[in-house]
């Protein structure tokens, strides 16, 4: 979807190929959200102003009706069931049985699994599969997990517009691919429901894209600091016995950053030059760049940033210099030389002038 198309209102009804989400009293499709938590209410929010008709399902619905919007038809869990051909289940994973006395009226629909997990799953089921084998004669898709609650109610204009999706129905999947990109995010397939324990690991997984680049950065800065003490404080210390061990903190450093960032800047636009070098040579740009090239395109960014990190510890370590011991002493050794200096010179001008 292309900015242009972002740009467009989204109260729109959406187009009449999703025949199967339809509601019989109207042209609007309907759509059906079992919980009344905040994600719940920001995700019907947000279909009510995709142009959707949206059935809220709630064991208490008189009490919950005043948290969402007017459009909203807030009922039983029963009814909104057994309403909507797609239901969005806003339940976190242990809450899940308590909907099995739905399991007739969601026979044959499509559920929309869009919980997480609280820690890193890497053996156990995924909570999708869990409710795939709670209710075997619906179909499960897992999406919108990564979408935040606040990314709803604002719109995709903020945060990420990515939702990946995954199931073993490639007709429901592209059913909410469709109803994604009519809310104006962009659908991503990961493939089959194995793959939901990946997507419900990826919210929790701290700085993904980081890793490669802070590596590159910690390496490039123990070969620099390295080589500046082998060369600056361990060869004097051999050849001539000078002890400048006191350079490791300051200066050993603050020389070390700006050759860590320049090597950083520079890692940020050699990829760009292989690519354009590549596609050159291929005489096209539609074929895939290698996979190592790619990953290197990908993290140019954080690469940039570390770079403008190195720069500006330097900055600040350059600032500390003058606030050295050594410096300090070097400082006031050079004004106590220019105070006897200038007492001599005027002790001397004393002198001349008694005697003439």
């Amino acid at each position: 979807m292309s900015q242009g198309d972002m740009k467009q209102p989204l109260l729109t009804s959406p187009p009449a190929t999703q025949g199967s989400l339809t509601d019989p009293l109207t042209d609007a499709p309907l759509v059906g959200i079992l919980g009344t938590g905040d994600f719940s209410r920001s995700l019907a929010q947000r279909l009510v102003a995709s142009g959707y008709r949206v059935v809220v399902g709630s064991r208490t619905p008189k009490r919950s009706a005043g948290l969402f919007p007017e459009e909203a038809d807030v009922t039983t869990q029963q009814e909104a069931a057994s309403r909507a051909e797609l239901v969005f289940v806003g339940l976190f994973v242990e809450h899940y049985l308590t909907l099995r006395g739905l399991k007739e009226v969601l026979a044959g629909k499509v559920l929309v699994d869009v919980s997480n997990g609280t820690q890193i799953n890497h053996n156990e089921p995924s909570n999708a599969e869990q409710l795939a084998a709670l209710f075997p004669d619906s179909v499960v898709v897992k999406g919108f997990n990564v979408i935040s609650a606040w990314t709803l109610q604002t719109g995709p204009r903020d945060g990420s517009r990515q939702v990946l999706l995954c199931s073993d129905s490639v007709s429901a999947k592209n059913s909410v691919a469709q109803l994604s990109r009519n809310m104006g995010f962009i659908p991503v397939d990961l493939g089959r429901l194995s793959s939901a324990r990946d997507i419900e690991n990826a919210p929790l997984r701290l700085f993904p894209t980081w890793t490669r680049p802070i590596l590159c950065a910690l390496s490039l800065f123990l070969f620099f600091f390295l080589f500046n003490f082998l060369h600056d404080v361990l060869h004097p210390y051999i050849t001539s016995g000078r002890n400048v061990f006191y350079k490791l903190s300051v200066e050993t450093v603050n020389v070390t950053l700006p050759a860590v960032a320049m090597v950083m800047l520079a890692l940020v636009y050699l990829p760009g030059l292989l690519a354009a070098f590549l596609q050159l040579q291929r005489d096209t740009k539609y074929r895939r760049f290698p996979d190592w090239l790619d990953r290197w395109l990908l993290a140019r960014k954080q690469m940039g940033l570390l770079a403008f990190l190195c720069a500006a510890l330097h900055a600040i370590y350059s600032l500390c210099l003058p606030m050295r011991r050594s410096a300090r002493y070097m400082m006031l050794n050079a004004a106590s030389k220019m105070v006897r200096s200038t007492l001599h010179y005027i002790s001397l001008q004393s002198i001349t002038l008694h005697y003439t």
